[in-house]
């Protein structure tokens, strides 16, 4: 019996043609990400897992960034915005997530060019290679992408030319614990997230009640000085602070830094602490949080002494870290420490750098070892702690050079960055957006970067000039 095989001899060079690039997530970077990559003329399909454009930034909406209007806008994006009439906000102004979406997300996902990309409700749960998991090698590169989506209709595959996931960090945060591991109990809404809205939303979950923040960035201080306004307001609202080194040296109290609103942040915070307004618990190393009726305990070593201390309530807000689960059978060349690509990560790990230090970076920073496949936004910076929002718009601007051949380009990275007097070595803590000193990676960028003159660029945010401040330090992607 002879079997005759009907299938085509398969031709690698053309399976590619006509397959879109497709970016996971359409927060700003992911918005920036298509936008870029449609002016050089490429397809692209952009997949978003909430029912929105910036679900996570919804999540601390009420949060006011420490940067102005002017350095939140990708600039392929404001071309896409512009061709619609649209008119920039006042660039000095400092807008909240709400105004970031609503002012800018929205309408450039309703532009003409973007609109019929994206695609809302569609969880990207794998990604692999069609007919190849990670350990096939031959043909890999001329092999379409595989994107295995979940949506409300269920299940279904898709391919593409190339992948660039902008799906962020903001769900995956850090756990209490020392060790990097969950508490053992099931907590349940005894652990809020970062950011609540403390005077908002969220305010009877704290009003007179014992509540302990964990975390030593710019979330942690914005979430203090709300905890510490609605304690004037609330007798018996108690707010503790416990952080795993002696010292926030990412908080300075008279940070010379570039941006005053976030100056502003570290001093306040450190105000409140002087005052006896937050108690802070420093060198306090966390092994377990239980249960403890309608309260919770948590357990751990405060300068290697057993130390104890019950509380109602606990903020996480100990950073991030990436969710890699769905990247399994994709090749990722990632660090051993702070989970980022091998190249980039020497650079923003926080053992070996202040955040001051960081220089601008493109696509020869963010490559893996599987082609035309690239984690930019925050999720790049993996556990690391200093990613902006501006530095993720030129990671993309940078990818999508390089996907359009335009290679050249893509590895001359320019990137203005602010004067910060925040930083220091061996950091500790977390948080998830800190900035650069420009005259610093004007001397440590790699031979490929190309770093202009230092001008005022974060997506962190900070304290409003009153005395009920609303800050944030959450960049979104």
């Amino acid at each position: 019996m002879t079997l005759t095989l009907t299938v085509p001899p398969r031709t690698d060079a053309d399976r590619l043609t006509g397959l879109p690039v497709a970016i996971i997530g359409a927060g700003p970077v992911g918005l920036a990400a298509a936008a870029h990559l449609l002016e050089q003329g490429l397809d692209v399909v952009v997949y978003e897992a909430g029912p929105t454009v910036g679900t996570s930034v919804r999540a601390w909406g009420h949060t006011r960034l420490f940067s102005p209007w002017q350095y939140v806008i990708d600039p392929a994006a404001q071309r896409l915005l512009e061709a619609t009439g649209w008119e920039a906000p006042r660039a000095s102004s400092l807008p909240t997530g709400q105004d970031l979406i609503d002012t800018y997300l929205a309408p450039l996902a309703a532009t003409p060019q973007l609109a019929p990309v994206i695609q809302y409700g569609t969880r990207v749960e794998a990604v692999s290679r069609q007919g190849m998991d990670r350990t096939r090698s031959t043909g890999r590169a001329d092999t379409p992408f595989l994107l295995r989506l979940h949506t409300a209709d269920g299940v279904t595959d898709v391919t593409a030319r190339a992948v660039v996931d902008t799906s962020g960090t903001y769900t995956s945060p850090n756990p209490l614990t020392a060790a990097g591991l969950a508490p053992a109990a099931d907590l349940g809404d005894r652990v809020v997230h970062a950011l609540p809205d403390v005077l908002g939303a969220d305010r009877a979950r704290f009003a007179g009640r014992r509540v302990l923040v964990v975390g030593a960035g710019h979330s942690a201080a914005n979430t203090l000085i709300k905890l510490a306004a609605l304690a004037k307001d609330t007798p018996g609202t108690d707010v503790l602070w416990a952080i795993r080194n002696p010292g926030t040296a990412r908080l300075g109290a008279d940070a010379a830094d570039g941006l005053a609103a976030r100056g502003q942040l570290g001093s306040t915070v450190h105000g409140l602490v002087e005052s006896g307004q937050v108690q802070q618990i420093a060198s306090y190393e966390i092994d377990d949080v239980r249960p403890d009726g309608d309260q919770v305990t948590v357990t751990g070593r405060r300068a290697g002494e057993p130390f104890a201390v019950t509380v109602d309530v606990i903020v996480n807000a100990t950073g991030f870290r990436p969710d890699l689960g769905m990247l399994r059978e994709i090749r990722l060349g990632l660090d051993d420490i702070v989970e980022a690509p091998r190249a980039l990560a020497p650079l923003i790990d926080p053992n070996l750098h202040s955040c001051g230090s960081v220089p601008p970076h493109g696509v020869a920073e963010l490559a893996h070892p599987e082609p035309n496949f690239f984690i930019a936004g925050m999720k790049s910076y993996g556990r690391a702690p200093t990613f902006l929002l501006l530095t993720g718009y030129e990671q993309v601007r940078s990818i999508a050079a390089e996907l359009a051949g335009d290679h050249a380009a893509a590895r001359l990275v320019e990137l203005v960055l602010p004067e910060t007097g925040v930083c220091s070595t061996d950091l500790g803590g977390s948080s998830c957006c800190t900035t650069p000193s420009s005259a610093e990676s004007a001397t440590t960028a790699a031979p490929s970067v190309d770093v202009t003159a230092p001008e005022p660029a974060s997506c962190c945010a900070a304290p409003e000039p009153t005395s009920t401040t609303d800050s944030s330090s959450c960049c979104a992607n």
